[in-house]
């Protein structure tokens, strides 16, 4: 090892001579480092750590997916921001421009202790072409596959052509309806929502969604409406789905892969940079079971850098991001890796999810790109060498199975524990072969070491001064090389501690 231990050559016949140990004899190692410990000044937390384990947290019962409430209107009359206020928090995107929510975006939501799943969808227009006709698909499936819709109209301007077709829409649906006249400040703005009436929806109930005005009145209604459970199949999760984050740089076919694994157009796909803004929740059945995948907006660039919709997009993502356990993320095979790809990695890991790399595009390779690519992959992502790799077309679909095995390896990886035992012969076997350097005339010791969490896995190491950061970097090498950790990152913390003074 260099003076800064970044040489580095893997020892096959270390991970051997750790498995060699038998548990009763690494126990009795851990206690014999264990009882040392003593002799050291320890705080309470430090006791706690050494003494304690991971809760198991609260498991509750799941009765059945809980009912889907959509949000529906034509473009810019206030949904996403109807969205806000029922949440209470800024979660939809909102801009005073038409056409800012694109997709349809679930979203998990409560009333007076009632769970419910709220949808915002994409400005319905039957008269728009392209993508905005594609647009107003969305809305449409969103409607079906709700169990109670509330109709969202601007009563400033009044019922429009738009609004009484989609009043026909709904009809056709059978569902619950309430309709919304939004925008209503005062008591001018109530006799405009009277206007309403001619919708043939029955009474229009006024509200405000930018200023709260009327939204508690429209939720009691609400819940009077929706079911205890949802009576839509497959459209919530009834279990614990494992959650995946989707992500990657604008344009490199996010969208595109989520709808080949789940088999119909479920995201909006076109060939414009940043289509997708909201991140879209989806069940999807791969392997032979369930997993949520959630299809990010596009990270153009560093949030404080973008404004507008694609600020919110991107604080969204990261909120996504570090709801998911698992990161897929996608990077174009036959474009040399950029430094947004490199940055989309090490905001994974600045979460500490579970990783697997996708390279989209396979299908397009040819000798001399594979080539270049292998450099750079040794190149600029060897501080994740030990994630998966899967090479795809998201496109074709080809190789997309293999996602499958590799999420799992992450995943089962992100969630190890390691015994105390084998972890201190690990690590008693570690700095006899390879002590930490002197420095100062002083040689840091490792006492004791115990994993503090899993989900990622961390681990607390006692000791009696500072560990070099490349000699921490050498024990998580060997940490891989022992116990595998493929696809998780690894944390190592440290707790310097000095003899008790004798009195």
């Amino acid at each position: 090892m260099t003076e800064q231990g970044e040489e580095y050559q893997p020892d096959p016949e270390f991970a051997a001579r750790v498995a060699g140990i038998d548990e009763a004899e690494a126990e009795q190692r851990a206690q014999s480092l264990r009882a040392g410990l003593e002799s050291y000044e320890l705080d309470a937390e430090d006791l706690a750590l050494l003494d304690g384990g991971e809760s198991a947290g609260d498991t509750d019962e799941v009765k059945g997916p809980a009912p889907v409430l959509a949000i529906v209107g034509r473009p810019n009359v206030g949904k996403s921001t109807m969205v806000n206020r029922i949440l209470g928090r800024r979660e939809a995107v909102v801009e005073d421009t038409p056409g800012v929510t694109r997709d349809r975006v679930s979203y998990r939501a409560e009333w007076n202790g009632r769970p419910f799943t709220l949808v915002d969808t994409g400005g319905w227009d039957s008269q728009l072409k392209g993508m905005g006709n594609r647009i107003t698909e969305q809305a449409e499936i969103a409607v079906e596959l709700a169990d109670a819709v509330v109709f969202v109209v601007d009563a400033t301007t009044g019922p429009t052509a738009t609004d009484e077709g989609m009043v026909a829409m709904l009809r056709k649906t059978r569902k619950p309806v309430l309709l919304a006249a939004n925008k209503v400040d005062d008591e001018r703005g109530e006799l405009q929502a009277a206007e309403l009436w001619s919708l043939g929806l029955g009474e229009p109930y006024p509200v405000s969604a930018m200023h709260g005005r009327g939204i508690a009145d429209l939720l009691d209604l609400v819940m009077e409406k929706l079911p205890e459970v949802s009576g839509v199949p497959g459209e919530v999760e009834t279990g614990g789905p494992r959650r995946v984050a989707l992500v990657g740089r604008p344009n490199v076919g996010k969208s595109s892969l989520l709808n080949k694994l789940h088999g119909s157009e479920r995201v909006i796909v076109d060939n414009v940079a940043g289509t997708t803004r909201d991140p879209v929740d989806e069940l999807i059945e791969l392997g032979g079971k369930q997993w949520r995948f959630v299809d990010t907006a596009g990270i153009r660039r560093r949030a404080h850098q973008a404004s507008g919709a694609d600020f919110y997009a991107a604080l969204r993502t990261q909120t996504a991001l570090e709801k998911a356990e698992v990161a897929i993320v996608l990077m174009e095979a036959n474009e040399p890796l950029s430094e947004q790809d490199i940055r989309i990695v090490k905001n994974v890991l600045d979460t500490g999810k579970a990783l697997v790399l996708a390279f989209n595009k396979w299908d397009m390779l040819d000798e001399e790109r594979r080539y270049y690519l292998e450099r750079e992959i040794e190149l600029d992502l060897a501080h994740v060498s030990w994630a998966p790799r899967v090479n795809i077309s998201a496109r074709t679909g080809r190789h997309a199975e293999k996602l499958v095995p590799a999420m799992e390896t992450a995943l089962e990886s992100w969630e190890t524990r390691i015994p105390t035992g084998r972890l201190n012969a690990f690590l008693g076997e570690l700095v006899a072969a390879h002590p930490h350097p002197v420095r100062g005339g002083k040689q840091p010791r490792i006492l004791f070491g115990t994993q503090a969490s899993t989900r990622p896995p961390k681990f607390v190491l006692f000791t009696t001064g500072f560990l070099d950061p490349g000699y921490r970097r050498f024990i998580q090498r060997r940490l891989r090389e022992t116990f595998g950790f493929e696809g998780t990152p690894i944390e190592i913390a440290m707790r310097i501690r000095e003899k008790r003074k004798k009195r």
